[in-house]
């Protein structure tokens, strides 16, 4: 097994961040500096800056309906973040991000395989969003939304787009750039006002109160945020 894979699977972090922490020296591998790409065998000893890691631990996926102020970030140090309103016993991250101004759908879990399979571009995982704007928006800013806008210095993938009244409309996307449905807006000369994720593949928010959070797929585990 890779090491990176190894880690992640102790659900201390996503491979993503595992990487990192290889490239930067922090792990040994039965007492040597280990490298990308170093296999982990059983009975093999890996460490994180000295401690020891183990065994696989029992993975957790949990969908959250994510209040507007909510970091979504696993620094304690950050106030108001996302880690802290969930309150879990087990060491979790959320699975991408969702801007503190927006609200709606989040995935949270101890599971790197499936924050790589989601957050992977080319895999083109459909995300569903609500979006509320400053004025009424017309039929042809829509018509550009959809066929692409150019932010950052690149347009965007086309996307689903449809009016659901004078301000506000229903946007599914299968990119991630940083504020891109803010920006998109801003771009076309509108504000978001109000931004909504409801899906994040065939995950719906459904009638998930703000704050509250359930089981996802494959999840092992039930409960609200005061129950923790």
């Amino acid at each position: 097994m890779r090491l990176n894979k190894f880690i992640s699977e102790t659900g201390v972090c996503s491979r993503r961040e595992a990487d990192k922490w290889i490239d930067a020296g922090r792990v040994t591998c039965n007492g040597q500096i280990a490298a990308l790409g170093t296999q982990v065998q059983n009975g093999d000893e890996v460490r994180v800056d000295g401690e020891v890691i183990g065994a696989k631990k029992r993975q957790i996926y949990i969908a959250l309906n994510k209040p507007v102020g909510i970091t979504c970030t696993t620094e304690a140090h950050i106030e108001d973040n996302i880690i802290d309103l969930i309150g879990h016993a087990d060491r979790i991250f959320p699975i991408g991000r969702l801007d503190k101004d927006s609200e709606g759908l989040i995935l949270l879990t101890n599971d790197g395989d499936i924050v790589n399979e989601i957050l992977r571009s080319e895999n083109n995982h459909e995300k569903e969003y609500i979006v509320a704007v400053d004025r009424p928006i017309t039929d042809l800013s829509l018509k550009m939304m959809a066929g692409g806008v150019k932010i950052m210095g690149e347009l965007t993938k086309p996307c689903k787009v449809s009016r659901i009244d004078q301000k506000s409309f229903r946007m599914i996307l299968t990119q991630g750039l940083n504020r891109q449905i803010r920006r998109m807006c801003s771009a076309l000369g509108y504000k978001a006002e109000r931004l909504k994720r409801v899906r994040i593949m065939n995950i719906q928010l459904g009638n998930l109160r703000s704050g509250q959070r359930v089981p996802s797929d494959r999840s092992v585990v039930a409960a609200t945020p005061s129950d923790h």
